[in-house]
């Protein structure tokens, strides 16, 4: 497939149904390579050792008797990296075009940092193919350590490594923006500071296109993808609404989180998610709480503590850097509800977190008091 009349794309597809061992990917997933056609040749990145001899057909179909000058690795984790050994011995003369700390891991991975055939670069380097003129832009962090992005300067095109990818397949119907985010907040999320960083250094380059290691080129709008990485990394919300995360075990603190959003939306809150932690895909939980600008944690309480499923969902957030929120929550138990206690402290890490004051107990079923209680937090969530 033709990126621009130089640039090929020559990654794979698959249909795993987890990524990662913990993401969900019902549409698949693509493992993205390219290659600049030149005066010399770069490839850009290998692919996972599952689909290895998909992409070097690939390789070998779009180089049409001419021989690879570069293998220009911009990330390490496997998914990217898994074939540079193979590739490296059917291509003796390449040469690796890489940063130091990924030719350590590569040592790590393959008992080698071929040291013989290689060009250490690092922030600011050039590599001229002929016409096009590589610019490479260090990444550190986003989302691994040795992570090197590139700039093409004659076709305005910007190899961003894992960066601006999202689940499914290549050419896979699915709402980009949905599994994008899904994607950023699983995979990067951590790592706002350094996304941050990133954006300030691309901010002066002309780009009319990014090749991510995942999902499609983007050349559409690209403001738009640029502007949602910079809500994204700064944790701000992106949308005003509520979001109801539960975790309930026989259905009482379930029956108290749709009490809640039937309460809001009589208010007239518009935009409304309820995930049951027990049954959903957590990272679509994670996924809408950094999404919208108010999130209510109900649990039952289990153990004189929180339910695992939702001490799961709060690590899986605070691990992530959750913050710039308002917090509500919803507690049960039969006998000495303290759940909600015990949410508050596991988010005593997070920055600029604010605290709904009504809270809700439910002891047993609902009953008059607690739906008052329910009440009352839904008039303070809509600000009345």
């Amino acid at each position: 497939m033709d990126i621009t009349n130089d640039i090929k794309y020559i990654g794979a597809d698959s249909y795993i149904d987890l990524f990662e061992g913990q993401y969900p990917t019902k549409e698949g997933m693509s493992y993205n390579s390219y290659m600049i056609i030149d005066e010399r040749i770069a490839i850009f990145d290998t692919v996972d050792e599952a689909f290895t001899d998909k992409w070097l057909d690939n390789v070998y179909d779009t180089l049409d008797g001419r021989k690879p000058d570069y293998l220009i690795v911009q990330h390490m984790e496997p998914d990217h990296s898994s074939a540079i050994d193979i590739f490296m011995s059917q291509y003796p003369q390449t040469v690796i075009v890489s940063s130091m700390p990924a030719f350590n891991i590569m040592k790590n991975y393959f008992g080698t940092d071929f040291s013989d055939r290689r060009i250490i670069i690092k922030d600011g380097s050039t590599l001229s193919l002929g016409t096009h003129e590589l610019t490479f832009v260090s990444a550190p962090m986003v989302h691994w350590p040795e992570v090197m992005m590139t700039y093409d300067g004659y076709d305005k095109v910007f190899f961003s490594a894992d960066a601006f990818g999202r689940f499914g397949t290549y050419d896979a119907e699915v709402d980009w923006l949905c599994e994008a985010r899904r994607y950023y907040f699983g995979i990067v999320g951590r790592y706002g500071a350094q996304v941050q960083s990133l954006l300030k250094k691309i901010s002066p380059l002309d780009i009319q296109r990014i090749c991510p290691l995942h999902g499609p080129v983007l050349s559409d709008s690209l403001q738009y993808y640029i502007n949602l990485y910079q809500t994204w990394s700064a944790y701000e919300p992106e949308k005003k609404g509520v979001f109801i995360a539960c975790a309930s075990v026989y259905g009482h603190t379930a029956e108290a989180a749709l009490q809640l959003a039937s309460e809001l939306r009589a208010r007239g809150c518009a935009k409304i998610e309820i995930i049951d932690l027990t049954q959903d895909d957590l990272s679509e939980a994670v996924e809408a709480a950094f999404c919208y600008d108010r999130l209510v944690l109900c649990s039952v309480t289990y153990n004189t503590g929180v339910f695992p499923a939702m001490q799961n969902f709060i690590n899986h957030l605070t691990e992530r850097n959750f913050q710039n929120r308002r917090v509500a929550f919803i507690q049960s138990g039969s006998w000495a509800p303290a759940s909600a206690g015990c949410m508050r402290a596991m988010l005593d890490g997070c920055k600029n977190i604010t605290y709904a004051e009504h809270g809700v107990t439910v002891r047993g079923s609902l009953d008059e008091d607690s739906r008052a209680q329910i009440a009352a937090l839904a008039d303070e969530l809509m600000g009345k």
